[in-house]
């Protein structure tokens, strides 16, 4: 008798832990914490975007943002309630997108080409998924990279306006003004800026023709 519920406790132990490994339970946990990145991301978006517009009023030596409180009522005063939700909706898809891309090619990854018989699995897998969250990162830069524009974008700072920036109605418009001129990847590297193609750059007017 003790045998035999020790064996029906390990069945029910494997059956469980393949639950756990399955493709259905890795879009129920990804579903999960999309919901909870994207309660937490919409939450300190404000904050994201006085961050932003204090770094870049450094462009024109500016002091429009000088602390939490007055940079709150700065943008309030602007923008209204919106005003802190600039570049919200690319941000919210980079990170909906990014989060997706990465827990499903690591499940792939770990399912069909990591065996369990091998040696350091748990590395192994752990390595796996900072690979595709890297990989995946790469893939929704263009999102990121929206947002951040969106956020100063015509805010009234230097930085925000022309020659620095264009005005942009929309991200949509970001998005397409971007790929149009071939920008999409602009600043993800730390070393390095790639030159637009068929751009020169103008060292007088500081800006890309």
């Amino acid at each position: 008798m003790i045998m035999r519920f020790v064996s029906v406790g390990q069945v029910l132990g494997g059956s469980q832990k393949a639950v756990e490994g399955s493709l259905q339970h890795v879009v129920n946990e990804t579903t999960k914490e999309m919901i909870a990145r994207s309660c937490a991301t919409i939450v300190t978006h404000p904050f994201h975007v006085i961050t932003l517009r204090c770094m870049v009023q450094f462009i024109g030596r500016e002091t429009k943002y000088s602390g939490v409180f007055d940079s709150i009522v700065t943008v309030y005063r602007e923008g209204g309630i919106l005003g802190f939700f600039a570049g919200l909706i690319p941000r919210l898809l980079g990170d909906v997108l990014s989060l997706w891309i990465c827990n499903l090619l690591a499940h792939l990854i770990n399912t069909y080409a990591i065996d369990d018989s091998m040696s350091h699995t748990g590395e192994i897998k752990n390595c796996s998924q900072a690979v595709t969250g890297f990989f995946a990162s790469m893939l929704t830069y263009p999102f990121v990279l929206v947002s951040n524009l969106m956020a100063v974008n015509n805010c009234g700072l230097v930085g925000g306006l022309p020659p620095y920036a264009s005005v942009y109605p929309t991200w949509v418009d970001c998005w397409r003004h971007l790929s149009r001129e071939g920008n999409m990847s602009r600043g993800n590297s730390l070393f390095f800026r790639k030159l637009p193609a068929g751009k020169m750059y103008a060292f007088d007017q500081k800006r890309f023709f």
